[in-house]
């Protein structure tokens, strides 16, 4: 039985690979050079495509998200030359929490194993026990 690979993942994956291409080689900006692409939505109709994004500093992605929003339109003509459709999708750019969301449950179960194994070394030290003689 084949795969079934829908168009418009097909397509989300070409705007994926041309965006980062320009990106890194094609713009000026160095705060637009620094924004890495985690994912590319495309609408079932190919009007659309949401571009999410992430910046190596948090404090950046306000910033990132209007050079983004900016040059829309230059990175949209971009891509035209390199995914050959017959409409290019609409750019429209989020930002990505999904990183940070995940390096703060990292951070908080790191602090809950610590304190379990602060609690279980107290639990097991013979010094603080109650020994009666």
């Amino acid at each position: 039985m084949p795969r079934e690979f829908h168009r418009s993942s097909r397509v989300a994956q070409a705007i994926h690979r041309s965006l980062a291409s320009v990106l890194l080689q094609q713009t000026r900006d160095p705060l637009l050079q620094q924004v890495t692409l985690t994912h590319v939505d495309v609408s079932r109709d190919l009007g659309v495509a949401k571009v999410h994004f992430t910046v190596r500093d948090p404090e950046q992605s306000r910033e990132a998200l209007a050079a983004l929003s900016e040059s829309a339109g230059y990175l949209r003509h971009e891509v035209s030359r390199d995914v050959k459709l017959r409409a290019t999708p609409q750019l429209r750019f989020l930002y990505d929490e999904s990183l940070e969301r995940g390096e703060r449950l990292t951070s908080l179960i790191d602090e809950a194993r610590a304190s379990d194994r602060a609690a279980s070394d107290s639990d097991s030290d013979p010094s603080s026990g109650d020994a009666q003689s």
